[in-house]
């Protein structure tokens, strides 16, 4: 369409310049990576009266939903409060196909273009999940809009835009951001680790990435058990943990705790697997003392082995 014409801000999307930028327009599309700015844009096209296109994706998922639309529900009247930052995984952490951005950006567009032209949304109301890997489209029916929703109910609460980071407890970016779990005597650097690793020191190292990710790259002498496997507490990967500490214990006579230490792409994943692993009672996996790597394999691939695959 060459009558399109397109006007760039560069810059980050504020609580101060949100409703300024929103008013301005008929319809938005939010195509954000975090929760604070979804959050952000939402209310702001509440308090502007616009309708909300919204698209995500994760890895082969996508999905799609139109808010604020002819007395449809608005994003807070689906999620009211926000999940706690370390259960939130972004695009960096968790990867996206290309492709399904593409998939659910095009089904954007043809939804703001019905809108714009009075034809309609097919998705106020309603939630459309893409699946990649099957090939497959649904729809999800939303609940209504709440009567007692904070922004765009009877009695709203929220009156004016807000510190969405605050909020959220998270950072507006789609960039890796490093969480902070554990106390520091329950981390160890890669050079750290990498000292104790020449110096033949008896422990375990315990990969807790998805089997896609393993599969790209992983350091030869690692455990692999993805960490949904401990959040399940799945007993044929436990099993293979305590036989893995088990086999490291006769290394050695020493009574102590063997040490387990965790690694994953960026150290967020691993340091949600410590906490697990210190969780569990000693019949399952033994007497062992748990630490996560600092950084993950990416720090690894910086500071110590600049041959091992980034990605």
């Amino acid at each position: 369409n060459s009558a399109v014409q397109y006007v760039p801000y560069r810059g980050a999307l504020r609580p101060r310049s949100a409703l300024r930028l929103v008013r301005q327009y008929d319809i938005v599309a939010d195509c954000s990576d975090n929760v604070p700015t979804r959050y952000l844009v939402s209310d702001a096209c509440v308090l502007a009266g616009k309708p909300l296109v919204s698209g995500s994706a994760l890895r082969l998922e996508g999905q799609l939903a139109v808010y604020n639309y002819r007395g449809g529900p608005c994003y807070r009247c689906l999620f009211p409060r926000p999940p706690p930052p370390d259960t939130v995984t972004n695009c960096a952490d968790g990867g996206v196909l290309g492709a399904v951005t593409g998939i659910i950006g095009c089904l954007q567009a043809l939804e703001v273009l019905k809108i714009a032209s009075g034809m309609g949304s097919s998705f106020s109301g309603y939630m459309l999940m893409f699946d990649a890997l099957e090939g497959r489209f649904r729809n999800i029916k939303l609940r209504p809009r709440r009567a007692d929703c904070a922004v765009c109910g009877d009695s709203p609460s929220v009156t004016c835009l807000q510190d969405y980071e605050a909020f959220c407890g998270s950072c507006a970016t789609d960039k890796c951001r490093a969480l902070q779990l554990l106390p520091g005597a329950d981390r160890v650097s890669v050079q750290q680790y990498k000292a104790l690793l020449d110096a033949r020191v008896p422990h375990v190292l315990l990969d807790v990435r998805p089997q896609v990710e393993a599969e790209i790259c992983r350091l030869p002498h690692a455990l692999h058990v993805p960490l949904r496997c401990l959040q399940d507490r799945d007993h044929e990967s436990l099993q293979r943990l305590q036989k893995r500490i088990c086999e490291e214990k006769q290394r050695t006579d020493d009574q102590t705790p063997l040490p387990v230490y965790v690694v994953c792409k960026l150290g967020n994943d691993s340091q949600k697997a410590v906490k697990i692993l210190q969780e569990l009672p000693a019949e399952e996996i033994g007497s062992v003392v748990a630490k996560d790597i600092r950084g993950g394999l990416m720090a690894w691939a910086t500071k110590i082995d600049s041959t091992f695959p980034q990605y």
